[in-house]
């Protein structure tokens, strides 16, 4: 079975929708959501809103990066959200705790959305940087990273390698992209994640292989 066709297996057990959108079964406690820089960061206050309709019980809290932050507010993502929204720098004042490994241990369950051709490159190299990153490279939580791609990303031969090898990772999940248009070229030339119950249900499915 395909990649593609694994992710849609998972997205079929539904539950009753929420807004109109599907609700994967997903029995995760605690999701750690990464956003990078795509311009696709923009909705993401529209899915934090529907992920604490979606799962009520669910805990999150959202890091941002600074480039995030030229798309998308920690203000909306707080209010629609309801959890705890973290910019992805170090503290310029000592703490009593290291947020990368607060983060790590906190969370089981992640995902990167959206995530740049610059972040996976980071994340597939090994990168820890930035106190999201370090949470990610040593977390043993299950990660479901959605790519967000501009047009000719997806044959760039570097990215192909960096997907290949966080896929590779037993904890990781590469959440396929799908057709979008460019807001440069106005052609559907871009590789766009996908909503976010399409992320949730691949996470799910890897956190079941994962468990088993």
């Amino acid at each position: 079975m395909t990649a593609d066709a694994d992710v849609r297996a998972d997205v079929t057990h539904e539950e009753v929708p929420v807004g109109g959108v599907p609700v994967p079964e997903f029995t995760g406690e605690r999701l750690l959501v990464v956003a990078t820089g795509a311009v696709h960061a923009a909705h993401l206050p529209t899915w934090a809103g529907w992920l604490r309709l979606a799962y009520p019980r669910l805990e999150t809290r959202i890091v941002v990066t600074r480039s995030a932050e030229r798309f998308v507010s920690r203000a909306a993502l707080a209010a629609l959200g309801g959890g705890e929204v973290l910019l992805d720098v170090w503290p310029e004042e000592a703490t009593a705790t290291a947020r990368h490994v607060e983060l790590a241990q906190w969370a089981d369950s992640a995902i990167v959305y959206p995530a740049t051709m610059n972040f996976i490159a980071r994340f597939a190299t090994g990168m820890a940087d930035t106190p999201a990153m370090l949470a990610l490279q040593c977390t043993r939580a299950p990660i479901a990273v959605a790519p967000a791609l501009p047009p000719g990303g997806q044959e760039n031969v570097a990215l192909q390698h960096h997907l290949k090898s966080l896929g590779a990772r037993p904890n990781v999940v590469v959440v396929p992209t799908t057709p979008g248009r460019s807001i440069t070229t106005g052609r559907d030339d871009a590789a766009v994640p996908p909503p976010l119950p399409v992320v949730i249900g691949a996470l799910a499915g890897k956190r079941a292989a994962h468990a088993g």
